[in-house]
């Protein structure tokens, strides 16, 4: 089993920075794509970012700009630099996974993370 961990949320003013983090740990043989998600109060689980393995970058609109995504396959993590942060940011973020675990059958599974909370607030 894959775990994920999420880590670096917290409460920022409107136009600050985070960056989260994601480490993956368990049976990994590989992480392939891996993303971010969030859920505002009252809604969906939206897309905001993904990187391939070969770390090509998605971005949801409103993403794109402000965020920028990255990883360290050294590190089974998964970044999510977080700028000029705006109340609409305000939601839970999960990471969010494709991952190999097991080597000699190479079959992948997908995992999401607990979640972390994101507060944009003056």
């Amino acid at each position: 089993q894959v775990h994920l961990v999420e880590s670096g949320g917290g409460l920022v003013r409107p136009g600050g920075s985070l960056r989260l983090s994601c480490a993956a740990s368990g049976t990994i043989f590989r992480l392939n794509d891996m993303g971010w998600y969030r859920q505002a109060p009252g809604g969906q689980r939206d897309l905001v970012a993904t990187i391939s393995y070969g770390d090509s970058p998605n971005y949801a609109d409103s993403a794109k700009g402000r965020f920028t995504i990255s990883r360290d396959n050294a590190k089974n993590t998964v970044y999510l630099e977080m700028n000029s942060l705006k109340p609409e940011d305000t939601a839970v973020y999960f990471c969010n996974a494709d991952a190999v675990p097991y080597y000699r059958d190479m079959r992948v599974y997908n995992y999401w993370g607990q979640g972390i909370q994101v507060t944009v607030s003056s």
